[in-house]
């Protein structure tokens, strides 16, 4: 993954890349990506008081990332959700009742 230069940055345009269901799903992908290198700016409102969670029957909170960078973050996006399904938090939880 080679980030782009600067004044490369400056002139490309960014694309969405996934469709996070919350607010929540966006922050952690926005994470891996930063974390892999990919730049994603954040979601962008004028709404003085935004809903903490995306309403039911909504397309989601766009992730964006710049038009060279999309391959490795449609990679790194599809790596968090595969192993994201295969390791369910329930399953990974450890139980604090005393038994």
């Amino acid at each position: 993954m080679n980030p782009p230069h600067s004044e490369d940055r400056a002139h490309q345009r960014t694309l969405v890349v996934h469709y996070a269901g919350t607010w929540s799903e966006a922050v952690v992908i926005r994470g891996l990506l930063e974390s892999a290198g990919i730049a994603s700016p954040a979601p962008t409102t004028t709404d003085p008081f935004p809903l903490r969670e995306t309403p039911r029957g909504t397309h989601g909170v766009e992730i964006q990332v710049l038009e060279s960078q999309v391959d490795d973050a449609r990679r790194v996006i599809a790596e968090h959700l595969t192993s994201a399904d295969e390791f369910p938090p329930e399953e990974n939880e450890i139980s604090t009742e005393e038994t």
